[in-house]
Parts: structure tokens; sequence; C-alpha cells
């Protein structure tokens, strides 16, 4: 099958190699321009385009694809993209708003003959729509979540769904192992999907049950005491790695990368254990941490921590 593919991240890199390793011809490759990265703010591309590269694909880096912003270059991709005639346009968090132009570029695949554009998204649709859905199923406490092949329409992540597979959520699963997990399970469910295209349908998303996932931000890393312990602790494996968990000692940033809540009673920030481990009271329960990070230091064990920084049972944070 003749596919273009449009990606970004390692998540969407794991569904290119899959398709290539099955057979199919991927024409075209679209993906982020490079960005800078790492303390020299190098420029960088992304691991989709690393791949491509590799694979000897022809890699597009359009700024927008959107008329409006970019009345001349845009079309000129939407061109480009019609004349690949390829039989199906395979999206995983790309990171570009995709006209309808862009979404009726390919053939159509399946028994409609009417799916010209799949997307892989990491959540079972209707739930957790959005830019950050492993995140948000974490942060929310939920058993479990998945992948659902979705037929894309303009609207966000609200086009019909064609398959999905579903994972159970671990109590010790972080964001960057859920993705790692669930971007295998999207490029298995593509391959299996594409086995047999002819017998691919879909189905309208149910009407409730929507969340939308909300993009994480860096305000929220911060601690907050007068939350629930079980909260924080939900949060700090679903920001991990970004934006993370912290809280402030003075004019010291420290970064939580291990916690968990356990029984505790104090006013909220009062520390009730400071040694091997650092715990501090929430409105509900206690943080117990054991992993922290200063700034401009290794992550260590929270003993290194405590006692560099010289925090004492008793004191509020």
């Amino acid at each position: 099958m003749k596919i273009i593919f449009a990606g970004t991240p390692d998540f969407a890199a794991r569904a290119l190699k899959a398709l290539a390793e099955a057979g199919h011809e991927v024409s075209l490759v679209l993906t982020q321009p490079d960005r800078p990265s790492g303390r020299g703010m190098k420029l960088t591309p992304s691991p989709v385009k690393v791949l491509a590269q590799e694979l000897g694909i022809e890699v597009l880096t359009p700024l927008t694809l959107s008329v409006k912003k970019d009345p001349e270059g845009a079309p000129a991709v939407h061109e480009r993209l019609r004349s690949e005639e390829a039989d199906l346009l395979v999206v995983a968090a790309y990171g570009l708003i995709l006209p309808q132009a862009v979404l009726d570029c390919a053939k159509g695949i399946g028994r409609r003959g009417d799916i010209r554009a799949i997307n892989i998204h990491a959540s079972l649709l209707p739930r957790w729509r959005g830019a950050a859905p492993i995140a948000r199923a974490i942060e929310a406490g939920d058993a479990e979540t998945g992948v659902t092949l979705m037929k894309m329409e303009l609207g966000l992540d609200t086009g019909p769904a064609v398959l999905e597979a579903r994972t159970p959520i671990g109590p010790e699963d972080t964001n960057e192992t859920l993705t790692d997990r669930l971007a295998d399970i999207g490029a298995e469910l593509l391959v299996k999907a594409l086995e047999t295209p002819d017998e691919l349908d879909w189905r309208p998303q149910p009407e409730e049950g929507v969340l939308y996932a909300e993009k994480l931000l860096k305000p929220e890393s911060h601690i907050d005491w007068n939350t629930d312990a079980a909260v924080l602790a939900r949060r700090m494996r679903a920001f991990t790695p970004f934006p993370g968990l912290q809280f402030t000692r003075g004019d010291v940033t420290v970064k939580v990368w291990a916690a968990e809540a356990v029984e505790g009673a104090a006013a909220p920030g009062t520390v009730l254990e400071a040694g091997e481990v650092l715990t501090v009271a929430c409105a509900t329960g206690a943080l117990r941490m054991s992993v922290l990070q200063r700034p401009g230091k290794p992550r260590m064990p929270a003993a290194g921590t405590v006692q560099s920084l010289s925090i004492r049972t008793g004191e509020v944070l």
C-alpha cells in the first residue's frame, strides 16, 4: 500500500518503522521542522525525520499547512500531497492542524472507500481527546487506556473510530513508560489494520464520555500541599519527564522523581519525615518522596537532598 506519513516524536517513529518493516510503500513523510535542543540549543531533527532519512524517504517540514497563514506555501504542499496518489495518509502526533485538503489527499481505503486519513491516538476515544491523553489518563487515576485508530475529520479527535486496543495503567507507570508501551501498541494495531484494508469500517464516537486532555504546562509542576497526596503521586507519574513535579524550599527548587501517597496527618506542607525519605503532609495523607533532584545536580536518593538543604522534621515547606 502506498502511504503518506505525518508525525514527529518517537511515538510516531515507531509506527513509521512498523509500516516500512511490513512492506508498505511510504512515499513521503511530513514532520515538524528541526528545533533547538540540548544545552547548546543546536537545531535537531525530529525522530521521524531521522528515521525517514535512514529509510531513504523524502521529507517535507512545512511550518504550517494553513492557506490562511501561508497563502503560497501551503497550497503547494497540498498539491504535492495529492500528486503522490497515495492510498492512505497516516498521522501520529504530527503537531500541525490538518486542513480538509490534506485530509482528502489520499485515495481512501475501507469497505466504504472513504478512510483517507487515519490518526493513531493514544486514548480510548472519546475519553481524552486532545494534546496530552497519556498524562491526563494517569493523572485522573484511570485503570486502563489504549490506542484508537481514528478516521480523521476537521474536529479535534472527533472522527469515527476504526479499531482500538487496550492496556492497563500500572501503579508504577509514568508518562514516559506508558507512552513507550502505547507507541508499540499503536504501531502493531496499525499494521494489523492494514493487513485487510478493504474490510476496515468505522463507527461514530459515543456522544457520552467526552473528555479533553489539555496540554501540559510548566506551572502545573508546582506542588500545592493543600492537595490530596494521592493526586500529587499520580501527577508525579503523569508529569514525568515533563513538566515534572517540584516544590520550593527558600530559593531552591527541588524536583520529585519518585513518590507515593502514604498515611499522615498535620498541617499541609509540614515535614513529617526527613531522613532516608522526605515525607510531607498534604490535605489528605502525605507524600513520601524517595528520589529528588536539585538544580544543576543529578537525581539522587532523597537523603542526599534532605541533608544538603538541612530539611528538618516539623518545618513547613
